[in-house]
């Protein structure tokens, strides 16, 4: 109820008093160029335990029924060519798979033109490379991941 009423998912969210502020992460997103897709930031560092606050933006002008965009960042080890060959045929549920959600450390919902969305999350204390990617159908495939580097 709480992610409808201000936008995202609540995965891995907390705020409230004593909470940590995050980190802002303005990642922006736009229709292909060349058939190519890519989020503004390929790779984003942080800190073990650390506290992101993860803003997605579209630029682009296609209606997002035809290409809208989340940002969906994975557990260490979960390969994200699987996970998004899965996200497909997700279509009813953002193309985030609901027997893949366990392996999801935070997500947005998908945005369209002219729309964002937000999730605050905790990064994970282990060190190490987390992929995130679109799950939108076709867009990690497109070229469309990138990497939280946790050191």
């Amino acid at each position: 109820m709480l992610a409808a009423l201000i936008g995202g998912t609540t995965a891995g969210w907390s705020q409230g008093p004593g909470a940590p502020s995050a980190r802002t992460i303005n990642l922006t997103v736009s229709d292909p160029v060349d058939g190519k897709m890519t989020y503004s930031l390929s790779q984003i560092p942080a800190k073990p335990g650390e506290r992101l606050r993860i803003v997605l933006t579209s630029t682009g002008t296609l209606p997002k029924l035809v290409m809208g965009h989340n940002f969906v960042l994975l557990k260490a080890g979960v390969d994200p060519k699987a996970f998004s060959e899965e996200a497909m045929s997700a279509r009813d549920t953002d193309f985030i798979p609901a027997s893949r959600k366990a392996q999801i450390v935070a997500h947005t919902l998908l945005v369209g033109p002219g729309e964002r969305d937000e999730v605050t999350f905790t990064v994970p204390k282990v060190a190490g490379k987390y992929a995130y990617l679109c799950s939108f159908a076709g867009h990690f495939a497109a070229g469309m991941s990138g990497t939280l580097l946790v050191k």
